[in-house]
């Protein structure tokens, strides 16, 4: 349904970054999409975890960006 769209980026958010985050970044980077996580919008029970799987996904397969910015970009997306 996605790529029938036209859409190349997905941004992911949610909870348990070393699991459910994770798996979402890697599947959607392993189907041709761009993946952005807003480090704000991401955590995990624990600090170490969160943070060695914010630099693994940064290093890998997702863009990590400030909430703001991927805000800011999604407004001048939306208004064309």
């Amino acid at each position: 349904m996605l790529t029938y769209e036209g859409v190349d980026t997905v941004v992911v958010a949610g909870a348990t970054t070393s699991g459910c985050v994770r798996a979402t970044v890697v599947d959607a980077c392993s189907h041709g999409y761009r993946p952005i996580v807003p480090i704000q919008c991401v955590g995990d029970r624990a600090e170490d975890p969160h943070e060695a799987n914010l630099f693994d996904m940064g290093s890998k397969y997702a863009d990590l960006l400030d909430r703001e910015e991927v805000e800011r970009h999604l407004r001048a997306a939306a208004a064309g």
